[in-house]
């Protein structure tokens, strides 16, 4: 992954500002503070002063919210947290939080160790997501040196927050696949993960452990985190790491917890992906009892479970057996702006998701202007597109909106004509 340094931005002091609205995170301000501004449509609102203008509105309130994460009350630093999470999810703010980059990380330090719940769960999100705005570089890996031990203090006590400890059992998988600079450190954090999900494992003698829905939604972030880190690991682990757990992984499969039984599955269809990349000769010892529980998820009947469960279970589970059986995915294209992408691996389904539960709604923006995203989906530099194409896509949009316009009139006319048919027939 390349290394980028960005430098910019200047310091300030402000005093209480209004968290972003709606209208602040909208695709249509996204332009104003990144690098894909349209000229035309600057020019129709007032030109380079308007846009100047609306930059230096959003770094004042950026600059407060970065300040006000160190206020005395709880609420406040809360809002700035989530302040400053909202505009790193739906805009490009490297060069503008480049040389703030360590303040900011003081200020997540402080919100992880003083803390509370919500305040340190959302510290931990701004810490991924500051990460992803800095990219693969020193940056990035200074950032995540001061925060990877208390990561790792917060995720190996009993006793911390449980909602902190979910948190930070997913932030802490996607900043090592982010700024971890040392292969060794990536399979010493698997271990920390490893550590949380083995113990939801079936006894040998087919129980299941009696653990409660938060502790094991905390198993379950950090099995997926453990998936995500399992895309990066040489050969050499990924052979120790199959033969240690791709026997055992299969017990998570009988969990209670449909979200642990998910995970289990995409783990498993993951690790006979990269199992087969390395030899493509593999076979497991235990095959035939896997696709037998694999087919028995995948046309679940339960009447004890929830129907919504046993639908998202069986969807997910069709693909798994499927990858197990055949070696087969089942690919998916996302679109954003002028581009597309295929996801046609399970390692590229684990990455994208694992970007999309941090820049949520954003994740469509991030493909096409955020420099580190497009290098891990192999997208080549951002594409920057003219102002004759940008109105040529509006034209488009807004013939097309004509076009529904018009057909849902028709339907309401033809509708109406039909009701007045049955009122008639009803007064003979």
């Amino acid at each position: 992954m390349p290394r980028t340094k960005k430098k910019n931005g200047r310091g300030g002091q402000h005093g209480n500002v209004q968290p972003f609205s709606d209208e602040d995170a909208s695709i249509e301000t996204l332009s104003h503070c990144s690098s894909f501004s349209d000229t035309a449509s600057v020019a129709d609102e007032g030109g380079e002063a308007s846009e100047d203008t609306a930059q230096e509105d959003f770094q004042y309130k950026l600059k407060g919210f970065i300040d006000s994460t160190v206020d005395k009350s709880a609420k406040t630093r809360q809002g700035a947290l989530d302040g400053l999470k909202t505009a790193m999810a739906t805009r490009i703010l490297c060069e503008f939080i480049s040389e703030r980059r360590m303040t900011i990380t003081d200020s997540i330090e402080r919100c992880l160790k003083k803390g509370k719940g919500e305040e340190q769960r959302a510290a931990a999100s701004l810490a991924c997501l500051l990460c992803i705005q800095l990219g693969s570089g020193i940056e990035s890996e200074e950032v995540f040196k001061t925060l990877k031990p208390i990561f790792k203090n917060i995720l190996a006590d009993g006793s911390a927050n449980i909602q902190a400890r979910q948190a930070v059992a997913t932030s802490l998988g996607l900043c090592t696949l982010v700024a971890e600079d040392d292969i060794l450190d990536v399979h010493s954090t698997m271990e920390c993960f490893e550590n949380l999900f083995t113990r939801s494992y079936t006894r040998k003698d087919g129980t299941c452990p009696l653990i409660n829905p938060q502790t094991s939604q905390l198993h379950t972030n950090a099995l997926l985190s453990w998936a995500l880190l399992l895309t990066i690991c040489t050969a050499s682990q990924l052979k120790d790491i199959m033969c240690k757990h791709l026997p055992k992984l299969p017990r998570l499969l009988e969990s209670e917890d449909v979200n642990m039984r998910i995970a289990a599955g995409e783990t498993i269809a993951l690790l006979f992906e990269l199992a087969r990349d390395m030899d493509s000769e593999f076979e497991f010892d235990d095959w035939d009892e896997l696709c037998d529980k694999l087919n028995a998820l995948a046309t679940d009947c339960n009447k004890h479970r929830a129907k919504t469960d046993k639908r998202k279970q069986r969807s997910v589970f069709r693909d798994v057996l499927k990858a197990v059986e055949e070696a087969d995915f089942q690919s998916e294209t996302i679109r954003f702006g002028t581009e597309r992408m295929t996801i046609d691996s399970w390692v590229r389904k684990r990455t994208y998701d694992a970007f999309r539960e941090f820049v949520g709604s954003g994740m469509n923006y991030h493909l096409q202007a955020n420099e580190f995203i497009r290098d891990v989906f192999e997208l080549g530099p951002p594409m920057l597109v003219d102002s004759a194409t940008m109105k040529a896509m509006k034209i488009s949009r807004f013939e097309r909106h004509l076009h529904n316009s018009a057909a849902f009139k028709a339907r309401t006319k033809a509708r109406s004509k039909f009701r007045d048919k049955r009122v008639d027939v009803g007064e003979f």
